[in-house]
């Protein structure tokens, strides 16, 4: 395996907020705490060391439940420790993991806590995967690209993600290219998605120390009502990350998420949906469901897990009920917790290290031959088709293209005429520059008849090479953000010891990966 990497500004693909973060932009500053470097963690280890035995008590009761049927589980009893901490990432729960990066999260998480024991070692570090469980958008998760072809999940099923029954995708592993063991055992065995995903990524990852959590629990639940309980009387999560968004967006930024007047969900079976203010109490959309304000704090109280935090409450939930440490996170991830930080503040939750997940792209053996044929680099592949096409007719062109010589020539012809013609009469002044214009226009215009012409030339070399572009890159996106892992690992058993192998947590370059020839 060849491994380089490139700066992520120099790949197109990434936002101004999330490079600028990266770059330690002084202006950002105040929207986050410490910033991961393996220096800073000390200071974010003395912030979290106040986390309440009690919820590591209640952490590890309800992921001895969560893994009740696991045989082969991860040691939980080492989250009861008072110097055990965590390193978190999540996503939501797409059928055979999804798109590429969602490996490339856990990954993240696993080689940190790895390098944080290395650094830390009167400390336990405990790679998390948190499963966003009550996400109800199926559309997101029912589909995944494998060898080119798309796989999706046709159900009736409604609510929750994690609460549904994945026996369904039986019919999705008959006619996959190749069987997959890890897949059949979990989406066969189980009896809800959150379980099935819990089982997958433990045969996949138990033995590297994942452990994954399920915030879909009463228990847990219970430990965040005071903040469940304060959203409905007051509303504090609109008013204050409104206002992070107003000076993060005046700084020229585009900012992810928009906070509600109430950040919290109703969730019950087949049922997840917005919770609204009304005039006597409280009302869920689209259903003909209302509370009075007593009645449902009531609820609060008997059944928190009827109330699911949205993406502004999520991340504090999160922190509430994990000894966390930091956050491993996308492109629009890191830049939506950049909003969050004075909820954090507000409720006295330390507020985690933002981590960009790592990046990468994969090339297998026979992309490296094509594109070494081709005599273009894989920096040139994340050019867009055009700069592409045009830089790689003018280096295979027999003559140059340009006519930079031949314009400086007629502009110079043109400055002794105007000079010649202002002698004369002043007011030619203006026909002799339209005139200079029109004539460069014309070069110009044959300058990009020589560059098609060129390309017809070559028209087979530039269909590989557009051919080859969109191989590794997919509809003209990262191929992390398209791809399966299946794509890589039925191919090669040992492809995610190699990510693990070669993936730096705390190295925010974008990862090219190339196979060697064996």
């Amino acid at each position: 395996m060849v491994h380089q990497t490139l700066p992520l500004s120099a790949t197109g693909a990434f936002p101004a907020l999330f490079l600028d973060y990266i770059a330690q932009q002084p202006n950002l500053q105040p929207f986050y705490e410490n910033f991961p470097t393996v220096a800073n963690f000390a200071q974010q280890i003395a912030q979290k060391k106040e986390f309440l035995a009690t919820h590591r008590e209640v952490l590890v009761r309800a992921l001895t439940r969560q893994y009740a049927h696991i045989d082969q589980k991860p040691d939980l009893n080492v989250l009861l420790q008072p110097n055990t901490f965590t390193v978190t990432t999540g996503h939501q729960l797409n059928i055979f993991t999804g798109p590429l990066y969602v490996i490339y999260k856990i990954v993240t998480a696993i080689n940190l806590a790895r390098q944080l024991q290395a650094a830390y070692p009167d400390c336990r570090f405990v790679p998390v995967y948190w499963m966003a469980t009550e996400d109800h958008d199926f559309e997101e998760i029912n589909h995944f690209n494998l060898f080119g072809k798309k796989y999706t999940w046709q159900t009736q099923q409604k609510g929750a993600v994690g609460r549904m029954m994945p026996k369904e995708l039986g019919e999705a592993l008959k006619i996959l290219p190749e069987r997959v063991p890890v897949f059949e055992k979990a989406y066969l065995q189980c009896n809800s998605l959150a379980d099935a995903v819990r089982c997958y990524m433990n045969d996949l990852f138990g033995a590297e120390g994942l452990v994954c959590i399920d915030g879909d629990d009463p228990a847990l639940k219970q430990l965040f009502a005071p903040v469940i309980k304060d959203e409905l009387q007051h509303q504090n999560a609109h008013r204050i990350v409104s206002a992070t968004t107003t000076q993060i967006e005046s700084l020229g930024y585009h900012t992810q998420i928009s906070p509600r007047e109430i950040n919290l969900f109703y969730l019950t079976d087949g049922l997840r949906e917005r919770i609204v203010a009304e005039a006597n109490g409280f009302h869920v959309l689209n259903t003909d469901l209302h509370f009075g304000e007593a009645e449902m704090l009531a609820q609060v109280v008997s059944n928190p897990e009827r109330f699911s935090p949205n993406v502004v409450l999520r991340p504090l939930y999160q922190e509430i009920i994990l000894p966390n440490l930091a956050y491993i996170g996308g492109p629009s991830e890191v830049p939506y917790w950049l909003q969050l930080k004075g909820i954090f503040d507000h409720y006295a939750v330390p507020f985690p290290m933002l981590l960009p997940r790592n990046f990468a792209l994969y090339v297998n053996q026979a992309s490296q031959k094509r594109a070494e044929k081709l005599g273009v680099s894989v920096e040139q592949l994340f050019w867009d088709d055009v700069r592409l096409r045009k830089s790689f007719v003018e280096k295979t062109a027999t003559v140059s293209l340009a006519l930079a010589q031949e314009k400086a020539a007629i502009a110079q012809v043109f400055e002794q005429i105007l000079m010649k013609a202002i002698l004369i009469d002043k007011t030619l002044e203006g026909t002799v520059n339209a005139e200079k214009t029109k004539t460069l226009a014309t070069l110009e215009n044959l300058e990009k008849r020589l560059q098609k012409a060129e390309e017809r030339n070559h028209e087979t070399e530039v269909s590989q090479l557009l051919g080859l572009k969109n191989k590794l890159f997919p509809n003209g996106g990262l191929q992390e953000r398209s791809e399966n892992f299946l794509n890589f690992y039925l191919n090669d058993t040992l492809f995610l010891q190699k990510l693990l192998a070669h993936f730096n947590p705390l190295d925010f370059s974008f990862n090219v990966l190339t196979e060697e020839e064996a």
